[in-house]
């Protein structure tokens, strides 16, 4: 690996490396001292031009704990606020020499752009509807963890799939482990041809739910989505209003009643409460959103050197 800039660029062996890397850092958030020295005198610039609280937190903790520097730069200090072009803000960061850079921008595309003629690892934090690589990586973590093996599983992946990069991530990443994916929304937003993004593979584990009960009917995993109001501008409605949204594809406890008994929920963040999930699912013993946010602070310390330093020993 030499940089992350979609789960498409990786099979399932690379993607149970990087989560049995990981498996070793889960643990480091109990011990006392959270320092590691595998990057130590490596530094990690982490870019953002969206606004981002766990992505941009754990990169940094993750960075921190294997003693490299880390430098966060946000979209409103940076030049391109003065007209300068992404790619040129691209070549000064590098100009600096840093072993990692770590990118979150609203043009899908962004990451890979960068990385054409990066000299130092280049990461997707998050490249508009396109990616979100390392939280598929994280949710994969999240859901082995839980239910061991994921071969076989149904996971249900419910709500704003059209607008969602964790959603494709997701499709590509789970797929390659062997569950089975569906895709629960309203017409409205579930994208034609969204099930055939990884081609054989995807078209076979892939199903298109519109339907709520029947999406999380006899399900291992169900994975919530947020409405992103943000990336609506200019577009027709897709759906009457949200308080309709989330009468027929919201997840309460009623309606995760239909999954499996030990179905876990999951939310990539942040959550509006009340919209696509309850509170009280949201803050019940099935949920284990939280967990989503530890693992993702292990998995990115397990890219980062994986990137920066190699395989470890």
């Amino acid at each position: 690996m030499r940089h992350l800039v979609s789960i498409a660029d990786l099979d399932a062996k690379d993607i149970v490396a990087i989560l049995d890397h990981g498996d070793r850092y889960w643990s480091l958030a109990d011990e006392p001292i959270k320092k590691l020295t595998s990057l130590r005198g490596r530094t990690v610039m982490i870019v953002m031009f969206e606004s981002s609280t766990r992505t941009r937190t754990s990169f940094e903790l993750a960075a921190k704990r294997l003693s490299a520097e880390a430098i966060n730069i946000s979209g409103s200090s940076s030049s391109t606020t003065k007209g300068e072009t992404l790619l040129d803000t691209g070549r000064n960061l590098q100009a600096m020499h840093p072993d990692a850079i770590v990118v979150r921008h609203a043009f899908g595309g962004a990451a890979a752009m960068l990385a054409k003629t990066a000299k130092c690892a280049v990461i997707n934090a998050g490249d508009g509807q396109h990616e979100h690589p390392t939280q598929a990586l994280l949710d994969a973590a999240t859901i082995r963890r839980h239910r061991g093996n994921l071969e076989g599983l149904e996971v249900a992946i419910v709500g704003d799939i059209s607008h969602s990069r964790v959603a494709r991530s997701n499709i590509l990443c789970l797929s390659k482990l062997g569950a089975r994916i569906r895709l629960v929304a309203p017409w409205t937003l579930l994208p034609r041809g969204i099930e055939l993004i990884g081609g054989d593979l995807t078209r076979e584990r892939v199903r298109l739910c519109p339907r709520l009960e029947d999406g999380l009917d006899g399900a291992d995993v169900v994975m919530m989505l947020r409405v992103q109001h943000e990336r609506f501008e200019g577009e027709a409605p897709r759906f009457p209003n949200t308080r309709e949204l989330s009468r027929t594809f919201g997840l309460s406890e009623r309606t995760l009643a239909y999954a499996k008994p030990d179905a876990i929920v999951m939310h990539p963040g942040p959550i509006n409460r009340g919209v696509e999930v309850s509170p009280q699912v949201a803050d019940g013993p099935r949920a284990v959103i939280l967990q989503q946010v530890s693992w993702g602070v292990a998995i990115r310390m397990a890219v980062l050197e994986r990137l920066i330093v190699g395989e470890p020993a």
